[in-house]
This record gives structure tokens, C-alpha cells and sequence, in this order.
């Protein structure tokens, strides 16, 4: 143990996550006043591509979205539980298929509306503040192109402690 708590320093990820939350809750909120509900904005990217592709296993889904297997093995059991999709033995015993409900399939073309205005609405705020938050995050990636967030820390974790 050292001899101060490193936790009692402002958390660097926090606004981000707090303002990732408070957007998603937000876009959640446009689906109940639609009537929609247990549909959560992280299930809507699976959604619509299941809707254009038809079945997928889940490895096959992840891969299409640039998703973990875990990641997405969590969300369709959560739209499975929300009535969104089915989860059928595969084509050998280790994996299932996934595929819209009739609920689900009923929900994709609003869906699709909610995913282009939330896309435009992201271009609007682009526009509004000094330095775009799609900007930020090509930055941030170039960035960790040239030093690995893995070769940072361990950068840091070899100085002596301030």
C-alpha cells in the first residue's frame, strides 16, 4: 500500500463516461416517448445489422459490428430477455443463432430513423463546439498510434512516484 489513496484524485474518465451515459439515457428517453420500451441504444446497432443480414452467430455478429464476443454475447442476452431477438442452436453445438422477433424486426425502421438523426445530431454538435468530438478521438487515436496507451503506463509506472 502506498501512502496516499490514488483514488481520492479527480478519475480522468469520468466526465467522458458521465457524458456517455447522460447521451445514451437521452436517446432512451426518445424511445419510451415513442412507446418503445426496453430497447436500450446499445442494442440497436445489432438490431439493424441482424435486420440486413438476417441470422448470425454471435462470433459473426461481433466480427460484423467490431465487437467482442463478450460484449455482444451480454447485449443479445439482454435483447433476448427484452423480447427483441431469439438465440437458436447453431450449426454445431458450441454456437447460436441470433435473429430479430417480430417485435424486434417492427422496431428497425424507426430505429434506423433514431440511429441517422442521432448521426446528424453529432455532425450538429461537431459544429457547435471549438473542437469536434469526432476530431478528439481521430486525434486521440493517432496519438496512441505513435505510443500504445500500454507503453504510456508503463512509461509512467517506471517513474518514481510525485
Amino acid at each position: 500500500m502506498t501512502h496516499s489513496d490514488p483514488t481520492a484524485l479527480p478519475d480522468p474518465w469520468h466526465s467522458l463516461h458521465e457524458l456517455l451515459a447522460a447521451m445514451d439515457a437521452e436517446i432512451e428517453q426518445v424511445y419510451i416517448e415513442q412507446g418503445i420500451e426496453g430497447v436500450r441504444p446499445r442494442f440497436v446497432y445489432p438490431l439493424i445489422r441482424l435486420a440486413h443480414t438476417g441470422p448470425l452467430t454471435i462470433r459473426e455478429l461481433a466480427n460484423s459490428l467490431g465487437r467482442s464476443h463478450s460484449a455482444i454475447s451480454q447485449t443479445v442476452a439482454a435483447m433476448r430477455d427484452a423480447g427483441l431477438v431469439t438465440s437458436d442452436p447453431g450449426p454445431d453445438a458450441r454456437t447460436r443463432r441470433i435473429d430479430l422477433t417480430d417485435r424486434g424486426r417492427s422496431l428497425v425502421p424507426f430505429l434506423e430513423a433514431e440511429w441517422r438523426a442521432t448521426h446528424s445530431t453529432v455532425a450538429e454538435l461537431d459544429g457547435e463546439v471549438p473542437y469536434a468530438m469526432t476530431a478528439v478521438v481521430d486525434d486521440v487515436r493517432r496519438a496512441l498510434e505513435r505510443r500504445s496507451m500500454r507503453q504510456r503506463v508503463l512509461r509512467h509506472l517506471s517513474e518514481p512516484p510525485r
